[in-house]
């Protein structure tokens, strides 16, 4: 069957190289032309799975107390203080034209929220009128005092010190991307709990589908309006220190990044991976023959992407420059080989020397593109959707990879005559390799034990990774989502929002529901006044005869006060923690509303019917369920915190909660996207702790296939027990955190360091069974595949440090650790393994003459 398939593959590429390089070029072409439908996405939803609770409860409670799609721009005036008339008419200016952006639906500021103590205001004013700083009755003076130090507004659209500003800027809700969204999620669940019907799976396939292209279409409306607002702060930037801030921002900026990096990978690869084919092998066809190859591996793969819609991630944005790097080494490999077999065979023509060529590196690079698609396959079991579809990715691309490499380049090498033998010559690359034999011989034991001491060091290191990191901290400095997020943290309460929510007791809600229907006992008689503290409130005569919302709620009553404003000074009292807004910051303006006296439960149900829609939404609808049963603690996290620890901060929030203040754990949710963050930190490092061992077995396994000896794959599996231990130990010892980028550089860092472990030991063995001389083996295999694997891992680790160019601080990281891997790895195949496979002999003695 073997020689069948070999004889097949030699008549179709070899005998045909036109017809093949045709019909090469006829799939690279279909493939290419779904290269634009290529896209990217930085959604919440990238980075989870399709089926996280913790990302459908994030959207409901989005549902419930509102968006936080919106963007901030931060306005500290260059000149003159921030309430002079100069800068609020420069303030109204700005709001003004962003209010004139067709998808954004209201712009909020100190210019237009609701005053009540500029002068103070009674209710019965309040609900004929809503005063703001630009009424002519609004006391200046008052009203500066009022936004500095007003619970609702300190620090939050004003700084403490008075010269900093805020702006939400809310973009209009899109109602055919939420009802999409939850006719998916909808059909999601229901397909957890059981078998969808064929009719549901279809129409779950459409609605998913859908569901994808319209936020494609969404995603690039908000970068041409977030382009369009930045267009319009550059226009105030001569008056203004302005910073643009928000959720929609840092994804639209990623975005960015991410076709940076996919641009500046690709051509950087190219171009220093093509200059250092040239000086290597100083031939132009090789150069040629490689490139070509590596630019149709990418169109087919970045095509194969598109038609199949899957998107690019922030994670999967470097994917070209490994696959490049992928496949110009397993071009060097084959080059290395056929320049060795022209130099032994001169007089050969090109037909066998390409036949032998691909016979002896076949199997040797489809076992190294296996191990290295087993290393990205740990990525599938990370649970984070983004690092999923990065294994995949790969998976696809190391794929492609292979085949062109034994179809495009031999076809096109077929075309070209052999040409003058490469001669051997004595250069850098001769020079650095033959140290490594003599080392072996007069310093092996010196070796065993540098190599055992930087493992030992290596797993010392290991244990104190951690995956603590500010999402700050992978931004140069220079971005701007890096100043925007510093200042806001300094002056306007935290960047990172989080969502503490508390649901009244499971008992409660089971009696109010067995309650429902039921009158009060406390409902007035007819034509009695409702008491407000000394003075008499507004008529109602649609509320007599009712308890109100505080008859049935279970927050919103006099009676949980205390406890609700202990919860918040709870959190107020966390040194990680800055604004913190909820109910108790609602009735601390009451009670000033009310001459510094808190209302009664009759009062409160009154305020709740009778206060106007827009004082409602900044008092109580953000921070109260409409039933009451729940309350909502709206925090920001200093993210610039070098003391914030995500893990630890949840954890304390809940334990204190459900310990000294006596909820139960069901009551207690944490949300927002700084959960979502930590949820996806945590699941990596579980996943990919667990899944490392995994790796190793998958490749032990690998070797003794390929090898058909235990010994020998045990041997085999030494070099990679060297290099990622030394890796991941080292950012131990510098504290490097680990992150969605880093966190992969384990497996990435097996699956490519087996490659050359598995060139090495599949020549050794060729070469030892020529005399049995194990010691010249070495030697012989040093200056053999030595060279290919000198190269090609240099290659790699040039190629890897390229990703120093991105502007995502956890890819630099990852570049840059990820190439020191390449080159430890490169110095335990040339060191480590050989002297485990002359002391330890796998492959036996030379049999005696005449035996068997």
């Amino acid at each position: 069957m073997k020689t069948r398939l070999l004889s097949l593959y030699y008549g179709l590429v070899l005998g045909k190289p036109l017809a093949t390089l045709a019909l090469v070029l006829l799939i690279t072409g279909f493939f290419g032309w779904f290269v634009p439908d290529l896209r990217i996405d930085i959604s919440p939803d990238s980075l989870v799975l399709e089926h996280d609770r913790a990302l459908r409860y994030y959207y409901s409670i989005r549902a419930r107390y509102g968006s936080d799609d919106y963007l901030i721009v931060t306005y500290t005036p260059k000149e003159g203080g921030l309430f002079e008339p100069d800068t609020l008419n420069d303030l109204r200016k700005l709001s003004d034209k962003l209010a004139a952006i067709k998808r954004v639906e209201s712009v909020v500021s100190i210019l237009d929220v609701p005053l009540v103590q500029s002068p103070p205001t009674s209710l019965e004013e309040l609900e004929e009128h809503i005063r703001t700083l630009e009424d002519p009755d609004t006391n200046l003076a008052l009203a500066e005092r009022e936004l500095r130090e007003s619970p609702l507004y300190r620090n939050r659209l004003v700084s403490a010190g008075g010269n900093t500003t805020a702006m939400q800027v809310n973009f209009r809700r899109d109602p055919k991307y939420e009802n999409l969204r939850k006719s998916r999620d909808a059909l999601r669940a229901k397909e957890l709990e059981a078998q969808l019907t064929p009719g549901e799976a279809k129409e779950l396939e459409r609605v998913t589908d859908e569901f994808r292209r319209y936020k494609a279409e969404l995603m690039e409306q908000e970068e041409a309006d977030i382009a369009q607002i930045r267009a319009i702060l550059e226009q105030f930037q001569d008056r203004a220190e302005l910073h643009l801030g928000g959720k929609p921002m840092v994804v639209a900026d990623m975005v960015d990044f991410v076709r940076h990096d996919i641009k500046v990978f690709g051509i950087g690869v190219l171009g220093i991976l093509g200059l250092l084919l040239i000086i290597a092998f100083r031939q132009p066809r090789w150069v040629i023959l490689s490139m070509i190859t590596a630019l149709a591996t990418s169109l087919v793969t970045m095509g194969f992407l598109g038609l199949a819609e899957w998107r690019l991630t922030v994670v999967s944005s470097n994917f070209l420059a490994l696959l490049l790097i992928f496949v110009l080494s397993l071009s060097i490999h084959l080059i290395v080989r056929y320049r060795e077999l022209h130099m032994l065979n001169p007089d050969e023509e090109q037909r066998y020397l390409v036949e032998e060529m691909v016979r002896s590196k076949f199997i040797p690079c489809l076992y190294m593109v296996l191990t290295t698609m087993v290393a990205f396959g740990s990525l599938v079991v990370s649970g984070i959707r983004p690092v999923i579809d990065f294994g995949w990715i790969m998976g696809i691309s190391l794929t492609a990879a292979l085949v062109l490499n034994f179809t495009l380049f031999p076809a096109a090498l077929m075309l070209l005559k052999p040409g003058k033998p490469h001669k051997p010559r004595r250069d850098l690359t001769s020079s650095v390799i033959s140290l490594f034999p003599s080392m072996i011989e007069n310093h092996g034991n010196l070796v065993l034990g540098v190599a055992m001491l930087g493992v030992v060091l290596g797993v010392i290191g290991m244990f104190k990774l951690t995956v603590e990191n500010r999402f700050i901290d992978n931004f140069h400095k220079s971005t701007e989502i890096y100043q925007g997020m510093y200042l806001m943290d300094r002056k306007l309460g935290g960047t990172i929002p989080l969502d503490v929510i508390i649901d009244a007791p499971a008992a409660f809600l089971k009696e109010e529901k067995e309650a429902s229907g039921k009158q009060g006992d406390d409902s007035l008689a007819e034509g009695e006044k409702e008491p407000w503290g000394n003075e008499e409130p507004w008529g109602d005569a649609d509320f007599k005869g009712e308890a109100g919302i505080t008859g049935t709620s279970y927050w919103f009553n006099v009676f949980k006060v205390d406890e609700v404003n202990a919860i918040q000074n709870f959190l107020d009292g966390i040194p990680e923690i800055g604004k913190v807004l909820s109910l108790s910051t609602t009735l601390e303006v009451l009670k000033q509303i009310n001459g510094g006296e808190l209302p009664d439960n009759f009062a409160l149900s009154l305020i709740y019917k009778r206060l106007p829609d827009k004082v409602k939404k900044e008092l109580i609808t953000p921070y109260l369920s409409p039933d009451g049963n729940q309350i909502r603690f709206d925090v920001r996290v200093y993210e610039s915190d070098v003391n914030l620890k995500r893990q630890a901060l949840l954890q304390q929030i809940r334990h204190h909660l459900t310990g000294e203040f006596g909820l139960s754990d069901d009551q207690v949710h944490l949300s927002g996207m700084l959960v979502l963050y930590n949820n996806m930190l945590q699941s990596l490092f579980r996943s990919q702790i667990l899944t490392l061992g995994a790796v190793f077995l998958a490749i032990f396994l690998m070797f003794i296939v390929l090898f058909r000896s235990v010994k020998l794959a045990l041997i085999a599996i030494v070099p990679s027990l060297v290099s990622v231990p030394m890796v991941l130990g080292l950012m131990g010892w510098l504290h490097i955190p680990l992150d969605f980028m880093t966190i992969t550089i384990a497996g990435i860092s097996i699956g490519i360091g087996v490659d050359d472990t598995i060139h090495y030991v599949h020549r050794f063995g060729e070469e030892v069974v020529a005399d049995w001389d194990y010691q010249a083996a070495v030697r012989r295999s040093h200056t053999s595949i030595g060279r290919a694997m000198y190269y090609t891992t240099v290659t790699i680790t040039i190629g890897f440090s390229i990703l120093v160019l991105s502007k995502f601080v956890p890819t630099i990281y990852f570049g840059l650790l990820t190439a020191l891997a390449m080159m430890i790895a490169l110095a335990a195949n040339f060191t480590v393994l050989p002297l485990l496979l002359e002391r330890l002999k796998p492959y036996g003695k030379k049999p005696i003459q005449g035996e068997g």
